[in-house]
């Protein structure tokens, strides 16, 4: 691979499509094919060294970067309200103790642009609800394995269980747990890797009586982790009483309440005009919000092609991309639009590598894990100009990293 390329296509399909997925759903991960169609992409893309360890370097320092924001913004009303929180959150975020410097998300992911020429740039954090732990800490090994490419994905499962050692949930949940195949499998996953005696549950099966939350069976459940994002306490009917249950003590829910403000996109434009008024960061987080992050504004104040998005839109719901007059070049079609919910950000575009793939060409969305405050796992994503619901997952491996055992 020359010095210039920084992603390159590695192995071709197998000849037996399922077989293989057939064998990714002995580990774990049975959603290679979504309503007949492949998701799961058979082949792997190989990642320069040098642009590796780099992304990696920008993940700790914007981590960093969040979280001295976050906890800036942490009882102020007004800047709650300027970053989308829904009003039903200000107690518990006002009641409840922040986590140690680090720690306000346990499980997050970063998403990132990554250009031809290597420029990385931050898109967006999620660090209340990440999916594709499955697709990153089980499937990536072994679809790298199989294509004899090394992964850096191997530290997943042991961050995993070193975080949920400290919040030790006793159950998970998700919407239509048992039924939602990715997200029952997600949660599902997550409790295998913790080692912990941990139950599944249902959102919807969940009642709240006093600020007690009880499971289907009437049983109580004091510790929680929920695939269920925290903003839509603010809309859900049962929003207030939960909201009650965890400011009163009588739930711990995990990811922590204040992940929320690390999960709104609105703490990206927020950051944006610190650095712009050279408030509150040191020169070296300067440095990284100028590399890494992209001019990100409450109104279209950025220059030349930008996106809209709501400060709270998931899979690409919302997502609005436009040219330099400001004409729509693309709009998500696919996901849940939440603009009508919640504030949109105005972020400066950019561009995501191509890699062409036997199914054709694709845009590259690269993920980062940052699990118990360490940047440890890749995901891929291979889809459109957006990365929405209809995308791809796609192992990515680092070239001359030593292979996994397949």
């Amino acid at each position: 691979m020359s010095k210039a390329v920084v992603f390159e296509a590695v192995g071709t399909p197998h000849p037996n499509r399922a077989e293989r997925t057939e064998e990714l759903k002995a580990h774990g991960f049975g959603w290679a094919d979504l309503e007949g169609e492949p998701y799961w992409l058979d082949q792997a893309v190989a990642m320069r060294p040098d642009c590796y360890e780099e992304l990696r370097e920008a993940s700790a320092r914007l981590w960093q970067v969040f979280d001295k924001a976050a906890r800036f913004v942490h009882g102020k009303h007004d800047l709650y309200t300027m970053i989308g929180i829904p009003e039903v959150l200000f107690d518990p975020l006002d009641t409840l103790p922040l986590q140690p410097e680090g720690m306000l998300s346990r499980y997050a992911r970063f998403d990132f642009a990554i250009a031809e020429d290597g420029t990385i740039k931050l898109l967006e954090l999620n660090a209340d609800t990440p999916t594709g732990y499955v697709e990153a800490s089980v499937a990536t090994p072994l679809v790298c394995g199989w294509h004899g490419l090394g992964t850096v994905n191997e530290r997943m499962p042991a961050a995993l269980k070193a975080a949920w050692s400290s919040e030790r949930p006793e159950a998970v949940a998700c919407i239509a747990y048992g039924e939602h195949a990715e997200d029952t499998g997600t949660v599902d996953m997550l409790a295998r890797h913790s080692g912990l005696p941990i139950r599944g549950v249902d959102c919807l099966a969940l009642s709240i009586d006093e600020g007690v939350v009880k499971d289907g069976e009437g049983e109580p459940i004091r510790r929680m982790f929920a695939l269920y994002p925290k903003e839509w306490m603010g809309v859900d009917d049962g929003g207030e009483a939960l909201s009650y249950a965890i400011s009163s003590g009588q739930l711990q829910l995990f990811n922590s309440i204040h992940a929320v403000l690390l999960q709104s996109k609105g703490l990206q434009a927020l950051i944006w005009g610190l650095y712009e008024l050279d408030l509150l960061f040191t020169e070296e987080e300067r440095s990284a919000i100028a590399r890494y992050m992209l001019p990100t504004y409450t109104d279209p104040l950025v220059e030349g092609g930008y996106v809209s998005k709501s400060m709270f839109g998931r899979e690409g719901g919302s997502v609005i991309i436009y040219d330099e007059q400001g004409q729509t070049v693309e709009k998500d079609e696919d996901g849940f639009d939440t603009s009508a919910i919640f504030p949109l950000i105005y972020q400066q575009r950019a561009e995501l590598a191509r890699v062409r793939l036997a199914g054709g060409e694709f845009h590259l969305l690269v993920g980062m894990f940052v699990i118990n405050g360490e940047p440890c796992g890749l995901l891929g994503r291979a889809g459109g100009l957006i990365t929405g619901n209809t995308s791809h997952f796609v192992a990515i491996g680092v070239k001359d990293h030593e292979p996994v055992e397949s």
